[in-house]
């Protein structure tokens, strides 16, 4: 009977010790259900959840992921904007930006892009830091920064680098101990391709930019 009390008292522990970590995976979770749905209230709920993984991640030394949620605090004001005001209707009115597509220039600017990061933050991460995953956690990072401007923008193949990412990084994040995270990251990845799949089809439904 002293078996319950114990097992529960230890949760309860976890729960405390984790518990930062466990609401950045509550509104992550919301923050991907209104990506799919296209809501741009995902930006908002996007600058809260980056700005606690911040903590979460720079306590855990995955340093790259943590200045890259520096970066999407940043980017939630820049994609809001996106969505909400950048694009103009044929009356000069703001209008929700329609599902665009990557363009060949574009994905080769990005591409290189992509290069310079990873190889400018994994020296970074494997030379003046204790990252004991320096280019894991680069790659991860640099291809992230990548796909949140493509969303910021609502390029459709933004879904198939999330993919890629999110299952990636779950691997990384079990390594490191980061459960809650790490499942959170699978459900990322199921849900960027439905993302993908519902994208397409709103995409085929309406003028594409």
């Amino acid at each position: 009977m002293l078996f319950l009390p114990l097992l529960l008292t230890q949760y309860l522990q976890w729960i405390y010790n984790h518990w930062l970590e466990l609401f950045g995976v509550v509104g992550s979770l919301l923050y991907i259900y209104l990506e799919v749905k296209q809501k741009s209230s995902m930006w908002i709920v996007g600058f809260i959840t980056s700005t606690v993984y911040v903590v979460v991640f720079f306590q855990s030394k995955f340093y790259a992921d943590s200045v890259l949620n520096v970066y999407y605090v940043a980017a939630s004001v820049y994609g809001m904007y996106c969505w909400r005001f950048a694009q103009k209707s044929d009356d000069g009115a703001a209008t929700e930006r329609l599902i665009g597509r990557l363009t060949l220039p574009t994905g080769i600017v990005l591409a290189g892009i992509s290069v310079a990061l990873y190889v400018g933050m994994g020296y970074v991460l494997d030379n003046h830091t204790d990252s004991p995953v320096p280019y894991y956690d680069a790659l991860a990072a640099s291809l992230s920064f990548v796909a949140t401007w493509m969303l910021a923008r609502k390029i459709l193949e933004h879904w198939i680098l999330w993919i890629f990412i999110n299952f990636f990084s779950s691997g990384l994040f079990a390594w490191r101990e980061l459960y809650p995270t790490a499942g959170l990251f699978v459900v990322y990845g199921v849900m960027s391709i439905a993302g993908w799949f519902q994208w397409r089809q709103s995409s085929n439904n309406s003028q594409i930019r």
